[in-house]
């Protein structure tokens, strides 16, 4: 199967995601709760700043970027996704352009070089199978000066799986890094609370290790600015995990410090 049959099926998989997520009460949470305790420290103010999410799903960051005084875009694979984005920030009362379409073709649904901060957010690098291309349209799309922002689940929180398993056990399951292509996924469920998935239910994931990730983004021609590594999520993962005064979760103290979410913070030379 070649990787265009594989992401329209990833695209028919989440637009039949949008409607369960979009009810979901793990969805329902203030914009800013999805933002990692220190990006906004990396982000800096983007008041007055162009600023597009790719891979936006139900568009909560975007709300959030918009709320601080950001021109804010989001561009989504799934149709019905960006269909609920456009409601929800209606809701909202905050003003965020968003668009249909495959994040490869980016440019041209976007335009080039308009962007102060290109954003891409948690869990969504593992649907792409292409990251060196990704990279290079990501460049295209920033502004000199500007730069591209990356935060997402570490690989090592991938392959210790997503989802929690009966043993609870911190146990290598998947692949921590890129080369063996897809998987094919095939969930009753999805992520979020709310009823099973009724149809289009196989999807398909591609591991990248940071290296490839940081690799991509200095070879299209970015300048790599920061890496930074938490042990922090934003839900617990395990059971045993202890709230944090940001309200994300950690680990146990007495437990071994692993790195669950990374940033990557990349510049396009003026």
């Amino acid at each position: 199967m070649s990787d265009e049959r594989r992401m329209a099926a990833n695209e028919r998989n989440w637009n039949a995601r949008t409607p369960i997520h979009a009810a979901s009460a793990y969805y329902a949470r203030d914009p800013e709760s999805w933002f990692a305790p220190f990006e906004w420290a990396d982000l800096g103010d983007v008041a007055g700043l162009d600023v597009v999410q790719l891979q936006c799903h139900l568009g909560t960051e975007t709300q959030a970027f918009a709320r601080r005084g950001a021109r804010t875009s989001g561009l989504d694979l799934a149709g019905a996704a960006i269909a609920e984005a456009r409601r929800l920030a209606a809701e909202a009362g905050v003003v965020v352009d968003y668009r249909h379409g495959n994040v490869y073709d980016a440019v041209s649904v976007l335009g080039g070089g308009r962007f102060d901060v290109v954003y891409t957010s948690k869990g969504a690098l593992c649907y792409l199978p292409d990251l060196a291309r990704w990279a290079r349209v990501v460049a295209d799309l920033v502004r000199p000066g500007g730069f591209a922002y990356v935060v997402d689940f570490h690989p090592v929180l991938w392959s210790l799986g997503l989802n929690p398993e009966p043993d609870e056990a911190l146990l290598v399951r998947y692949d921590h890094l890129e080369g063996r292509g897809a998987v094919e996924r095939d969930f009753v469920r999805t992520y979020t609370d709310g009823p099973p998935l009724p149809s289009d239910r196989t999807h398909y994931e591609w591991s990248h290790g940071l290296g490839e990730l940081v690799t991509s983004l200095a070879r299209a021609g970015l300048r790599v600015d920061l890496v930074r590594e938490t042990d922090l999520l934003p839900w617990p993962r395990w059971s045993r995990m202890v709230r944090q005064e940001s309200g994300w979760y950690a680990l146990p103290p007495d437990e071994p410090r692993i790195p669950l979410v990374y940033a990557v913070k990349a510049t396009k030379p003026e």
